[in-house]
């Protein structure tokens, strides 16, 4: 009985720690640590040495980010869960070359490409963002978007393919109205570069 009781708690213990949780604090592959960046034990990031991320980002869960050729999330930038963040794309030339695709160079139809993420920008669930992506700071990419593509700041982005369809400025000026306290830590990053 105490024997089961205690197996039964060790159990739990490993059970707990495979569980999906958010680690608080990043250490980049250029050493710099960066103490608000909470990033989910179940994503994924493939290529690491070719992360470029700022602090205050959150990766929530379940997501697959695959830095080949180069991804840069700024600072602030949440990504929720169940998002695929690519810089390369095989699909086409896979098919192109089929059995030959193996062991070969310079495939046709092989598409790479950096992703840029900039400041305080939101990428919702299920989204994907191909390469050669470039978000605007501010911007909120929808639930479920196909993103491609180059994308101004403040951009509310959302479809299959992704396009403009709004400005978060319009939705964020409510609030400023009716909180003016918060003027000037919106225009502290907003403003600059």
């Amino acid at each position: 009985m105490i024997w089961s009781r205690i197996k039964g708690r060790i159990q739990y213990e490993i059970a707990k720690w495979n569980r999906p949780h958010m680690i608080v604090g990043y250490r980049r592959a250029d050493g710099k640590f960066l103490k608000h960046t909470r990033i989910s034990n179940t994503s994924c990031i493939n290529q690491e040495k070719n992360l470029i991320i700022g602090d205050k980002v959150f990766i929530g869960h379940f997501n697959y980010i695959e830095a080949s050729n180069g991804i840069t999330i700024e600072e602030g930038c949440q990504i929720a869960s169940y998002v695929s963040i690519t810089t390369h794309s095989s699909h086409i030339s896979i098919r192109l070359h089929g059995p030959s695709y193996y062991g070969k160079k310079d495939l046709t139809g092989y598409i790479t490409g950096p992703v840029y993420i900039g400041k305080y920008t939101f990428i919702g669930p299920h989204s994907l963002i191909l390469p050669d992506t470039r978000i605007g700071k501010g911007s909120i990419v929808s639930a479920y978007s196909h993103v491609k593509g180059e994308f101004p700041d403040f951009s509310i982005i959302q479809g299959n393919p992704a396009e403009v369809v709004g400005d978060t400025r319009e939705s964020d000026r409510k609030y400023l109205d009716e909180y003016p306290e918060l003027q000037n830590f919106y225009e502290s990053w907003a403003r600059g570069g």
